[in-house]
């Protein structure tokens, strides 16, 4: 089993409320609650950063198109590169048929 640093009883119970979710407008429903605007619009960013870096897209391309800084880019390349492929499994998962 995967061991993270931020595994803990709590964070179990927040992912299980996570996966019970059964669509999309449950998802922004649950989110509204959970974080501010600012929290769900960098997760979403880092996301879109994460997705453009796995299609081959370059650090100028993405900065361009999403309006994040080149430390948000760095970060996400990193975890891209180095991480616990997480990025990985869900882009790879969009891939699939």
């Amino acid at each position: 089993m995967y061991e993270s640093k931020i595994q803990s009883a709590e964070v179990d119970q927040l992912f299980r409320a996570v996966l019970s979710l059964e669509n999309i407008e449950e998802c922004y429903r649950f989110f509204d609650d959970l974080c501010s605007y600012s929290e769900i619009l960098s997760m979403s960013q880092r996301f879109q950063v994460a997705r453009e870096l796995f299609q081959g897209s370059t650090f100028s391309q993405i900065s361009k198109k999403i309006d994040v800084s080149s430390a948000t880019i760095t970060r996400v390349n990193r975890c891209l590169s180095y991480g616990a492929d997480g990025y990985r499994t869900v882009l790879e998962r969009e891939k699939e048929p």
